[in-house]
């Protein structure tokens, strides 16, 4: 893995040298790489990235959202809403358990728009399916208590905050609306019903105390980031369920597995002080449950959501899919934690355009692949195939479903890269490309650097570009290339355009979304550390403009941007501001934002972005 002994600008200057030919060859590159999915074919390189003319937004860090002159940011929803008629006001004093069932989550990410009807490119018209990954108990509650320091009654507020919302949202003279009480307006908690799939579901290792046949089980939460299918469903990534679980579990047969997690018996949630689920001394199995992709379908409110097993254990940031020439399909998620991997899973069946229900089935069964990037420019993916190379009965694997259930393991026995904490992995509409976004990793030392993660103490992170030959995305080696080394514009470890202005420089990529003609647009989870608020950049991929970032959004102080996802005519720009007001209290808040009352304390909320002459997002 490790390149001890060769300077970073050695390393850089390396990767920098293949990109020339690389832009020049990435046109007859894409010209191959177009499924019968949704992708356009660039003619050019500069044909592919039109520019992006809106103003750049200034720097800065303040306590209100900013973006880009000509723009309007419009909050469509908050914390405590109302989803249902009926429901009392969000009164911040008052909250129970029972009313956030019925109110929209704590700390929306992941954001899906999902046309009205099903099948249409309807852009004014359809659901938002959005994640409520954790909660900040000194943020929520009055007295500010520590997380793990919440009373029952309080804890059950916890719990009903987590898991998803879906929503359905209608555009009426240029203003958004929540519809109240939709047929297709649903909760989905901790405690929603849900169904192991794949060669996982059953494992004597999944029986627990609410799931004695290993196959039906409880909740989700944790969820971060996510994606939607061709075929409609969202698949939303569990990800730092660690902190929900307490317990000893020093004598479980799982103690290497949940000390990777993160777990710690002391536990940083009340959860296992009130239920016994999430205390693994008396539940060992529980967390087992936890750390999937699970896919949802918004359409159908009383469909069972299903755990896909096949897409492996691990702190899952997201998952994006693509449909090949023929028909598979191939899903990439990153697992989100220091020195972890990159993953791609290639379906068994095919992708069948008229029956969706059979298309509900193809995460169920495929080859998970894990990711070795090499310094000549090429990634290798490495199957996790019980029974081939060393995932066998003498490396600890019986079955299929413990290299699922042993992901990382399994990784680390086929050699995989360690990355600096692979977040957000999406397939570009317009070039076919794959852009996985490295947060950062402030750990790494100088012996641990290689090519892809060339700096030590990456406090920034970065952007690479993974090219599939001839646009086949089942294949097993990829070429790659360094898009970004994200961090302070003056860094020589940095690789901005050189028409980069003080405005562009950015730090720690986490999400992203792309618009249809192909333009990265980036979130950021950390920029704060470096003194500017987290927000929104974009940047052409292709072309004389390659790179050249520009900030298009600022958050509150304290927030990170989450879950950016454009409606199909790029007219409206979804946004989750998470967060605001950062690790402040609920008496003396860093801000007041959305509300900017002093009854009210920060809430997370979901904004869209609209053009102000109703133009496309950047245009």
């Amino acid at each position: 893995m490790a390149n001890k002994n060769i300077p970073f600008q050695t390393v850089l200057n390396q990767r920098l040298s293949r990109r020339n030919f690389l832009v020049a060859s990435s046109t007859l590159v894409a010209a191959g790489a177009m499924s019968g999915c949704h992708f356009t074919q660039p003619q050019s390189a500069d044909a592919a990235a039109p520019h992006l003319s809106f103003t750049e937004l200034p720097q800065g860090l303040d306590k209100t959202l900013s973006v880009s002159p000509g723009y309007t940011p419009q909050v469509l929803i908050r914390w405590g809403d109302a989803l249902f008629d009926g429901v009392d006001d969000f009164d911040p004093q008052n909250q129970t358990a029972e009313r956030q069932a019925k109110q929209f989550g704590f700390n929306n990410d992941f954001i899906g728009f999902l046309p009205l009807p099903l099948g249409s490119q309807n852009s004014d018209h359809g659901l938002l399916t959005v994640n409520h990954e954790y909660t900040n108990a000194t943020m929520m509650f009055p007295g500010s208590p520590k997380p793990a320091a919440l009373d029952k009654a309080q804890t059950d507020v916890d719990i009903a905050a987590h898991g998803l919302s879906v929503i359905e949202i209608k555009k009426h003279d240029g203003q958004w609306q929540v519809v109240k009480n939709s047929p297709y307006t649903r909760r989905i908690t901790p405690n929603t019903p849900m169904q192991m799939s794949g060669a996982a579901a059953g494992s004597d290792r999944l029986r627990t105390a609410i799931s004695q046949d290993g196959v039906h089980t409880l909740g989700t939460y944790g969820n971060c980031a996510g994606g939607v299918t061709p075929w409609g469903t969202v698949l939303t990534g569990e990800e730092n369920i660690d902190n929900m679980f307490a317990g000893d579990f020093s004598d479980s047969a799982e103690k290497e597995n949940y000390e990777r997690f993160g777990m710690e018996a002391k536990g940083r949630k009340s959860w296992a002080s009130h239920y016994p689920r999430w205390d693994m001394s008396q539940q060992p199995n529980e967390p087992l449950h936890m750390g999937w992709i699970v896919e949802i379908d918004p359409y159908d409110p009383n469909s069972i959501p299903q755990k896909r097993t096949a897409l492996g254990r691990f702190k899952h940031e997201g998952c994006n899919v693509f449909i090949t020439k023929d028909q598979h399909v191939v899903a990439y998620t990153g697992d989100d934690q220091r020195f972890e991997y990159l993953y791609k899973f290639v379906s068994k069946n095919r992708y069948q355009p008229d029956d969706r229900e059979a298309n509900k089935q193809l995460l169920s069964e495929g080859t998970l692949h894990c990711a070795r990037f090499h310094d000549d420019g090429t990634v290798t993916w490495l199957p996790l195939v019980y029974g081939q190379g060393p995932l066998t009965k003498a490396n600890g694997f019986d079955s299929q479903g413990d290299v699922y259930l042993d992901a990382r393991k399994a990784a680390d026995l086929l050699g995989a890269t360690p990355m600096d904490r692979p977040e957000d992995v999406e397939v570009n509409p317009a070039n076919g490309k794959v852009y996985v976004m490295l947060t950062n990793n402030s750990e790494r030392q100088d012996d641990q650097t290689d090519a892809v993660n060339p700096r030590a103490n990456n406090r920034a992170g970065q952007i690479v570009e993974l090219i599939a030959p001839n646009g086949d995305h089942t294949a097993e080696r990829f070429n790659w290339e360094m898009l970004l080394l994200a961090g302070e514009r003056n860094d020589p470890s940095t690789n901005y355009h050189p028409d980069t202005t003080e405005n562009g420089w950015l730090a720690c990529p986490d999400n992203c979304a792309f618009d249809q003609q192909g333009n990265l647009w980036i979130a950021t989870d950390g920029a704060e550390k470096f003194g500017i608020a987290d927000g929104i950049w974009a940047c052409p991929v292709e072309g004389r403009e390659r790179g050249l970032t520009k900030r298009f959004l600022r958050t509150p102080v304290g927030a990170e941007l989450c879950g950016p996802f454009f409606t199909p005519n790029d007219k409206n720009l979804f946004c989750s501001i998470q967060h605001p007001g950062g690790k402040s209290t609920f008496e003396n808040p860093l801000t007041r934002w959305p509300d900017f009352d002093d009854k009210m304390p920060p809430r997370p909320a979901v904004v869209v972005v609209t053009k102000n002459d109703d133009g496309v997002i950047g245009g």
